[in-house]
């Protein structure tokens, strides 16, 4: 160390900005590690767990000196809310070492080299944390270098900013070298530096994107209140005016649209609605529904809904392809919207349905087979003279002469006629069909 690097040191201080003290700091507690390891090499044998050196540099001079410390350990006292203790080295003497010219000159250099590189890298990257610090909610304007399937880098000049997957437009392809703004999201420190993540889908990058454009936003005569965006495709807006004499679409659109197309422009084609801001929940519904025209909005407070009137021929226009318009009004003005036509508002609400007829239920032995009863009684005649009665009155096909004739009894027992009660019913749930009359009986003799 000499006066040459003193003055060296003076001029980072003007040039980078970086405190005099806070690089001779550095240097100081550098020297004093060096020492240590040089004198380690020198004594292999010795304890240097119990020794310690601390290193002054003159600041007019540059000149070094050196001091040897002995260590000890000595309890601490324990932390609020514990009894345990810990143990620290502290220095019970020290002596002024002579440093050898060979140290100051080769280890010296060396050293003081690395220290102040060090010092400098670390004072840009705080200074560069310090600029973006306070800048979120800011529009950058980078140019793309390193895409990854992950993350888009932007350059920024001193340094990097990081354009993760999800914050990129899915239908706007990014080429290399090309210039591009983006919304500063978070700024964080890192270990190589200063981590700024920017963001091309986040609503405010829109309002700063109209900030820059429209001069009366930049000076708080149009103010934006709201919006809503769909990244890649459609954004609503709604502005209002502080000044009665100031029309606040009209500003934002700008002489012949030239303001919102250079918005469309950086967005990549991105459309955009420009709708007045009002206090009225009604009115702002309907502004929110542009470009189509209402003709009546009925709002709900407490269920927070809104029902929309429109003309026959303005319904598709209102909800829009695949309900974007709608949707986008909903998040604009935070009301549920239901759209419908005249028509449709004309029509008388649809009657309540009836109620279904009641169920019998089975109990007993009926709900353990599951059958019905009554079908059991029909099909299954329990003796034979109803299954008499039944063969008797079976109706005579058109067409044909019968005699009617008594039906004539089973004589069988009461098991036999369950079976031939069966038997007799089959036919009867048969579609019947004609038949020819039964012969005379032949007179007798014959």
């Amino acid at each position: 160390m000499n006066a040459e690097m003193i003055a060296a040191l003076r001029e980072l201080e003007r040039e980078k900005g970086i405190a005099f003290e806070t690089i001779l700091g550095g240097l100081e507690e550098a020297m004093a590690s060096a020492y240590k390891a040089h004198w380690k090499q020198e004594h292999p044998d010795g304890d240097d767990e119990f020794v310690g050196f601390r290193a002054v540099i003159d600041p007019e001079t540059g000149d070094l000196r050196m001091w040897q410390q002995e260590l000890e350990e000595v309890d601490t006292p324990p932390v609020e809310g514990s009894d345990e203790t810990g143990l620290e080295m502290q220095v019970v003497s020290e002596a002024e070492v002579e440093v050898t010219d060979d140290f100051k000159g080769r280890i010296g250099a060396q050293t003081a080299k690395q220290v102040i590189f060090q010092k400098l890298r670390d004072a840009e990257r705080e200074m560069t944390y310090e600029e973006f610090a306070g800048r979120e909610g800011d529009v950058v304007t980078g140019i793309v270098q390193q895409q990854e399937r992950r993350y888009t880098l932007l350059d920024l000049g001193k340094v990097e900013a990081l354009l993760p997957q999800g914050e990129q437009v899915p239908s706007e392809p990014l080429r290399h070298g090309e210039r591009l703004k983006a919304f500063i999201t978070e700024v964080r420190r890192g270990t190589k530096g200063p981590q700024i993540v920017v963001s091309r889908t986040h609503p405010g990058l829109l309002k700063a994107l109209f900030a820059l454009e429209v001069p009366e936003i930049d000076e708080g005569i149009v103010e934006i209140m709201a919006v809503a965006r769909e990244p890649g495709h459609r954004s609503k807006i709604a502005v209002a005016s502080n000044e009665p004499a100031v029309d606040p679409v009209g500003a934002c659109v700008g002489p012949k649209g030239s303001r919102v197309r250079m918005v469309v422009n950086e967005l990549r084609g991105e459309k955009i609605d420009v709708v007045p801001w009002s206090d009225e929940s009604a009115t702002f519904v309907a502004n929110a529904l542009q470009p189509a025209k209402v003709k009546e909005v009925t709002v709900n407070p407490e269920t927070q809904t809104a029902l929309v009137i429109v003309p026959d021929y303005q319904l598709s226009l209102a909800i829009g392809r695949e309900g974007q318009n709608a949707r986008l009004a909903a998040r604009l003005t935070g009301w549920r919207i239901d759209i419908k036509s005249e028509s449709q508002a004309a029509e008388p609400p649809p009657a309540p349905p009836a109620p279904p007829a009641p169920v019998e239920v089975a109990t007993g032995a009926e709900a353990e087979t599951g059958e019905d009863p009554s079908a059991r009684e029909e099909a299954q005649p329990e003796t034979a003279d109803d299954v008499a009665t039944a063969v008797a009155v079976e109706p005579t096909p058109e067409g044909a002469e019968a005699e009617a004739r008594p039906a004539e009894p089973v004589d069988a027992t009461p098991v036999e006629a369950v079976e031939a009660a069966h038997v007799v019913a089959e036919p009867v749930a048969v579609p019947q069909t004609p038949v020819e009359a039964a012969p005379a009986e032949a007179p007798a003799g014959e």
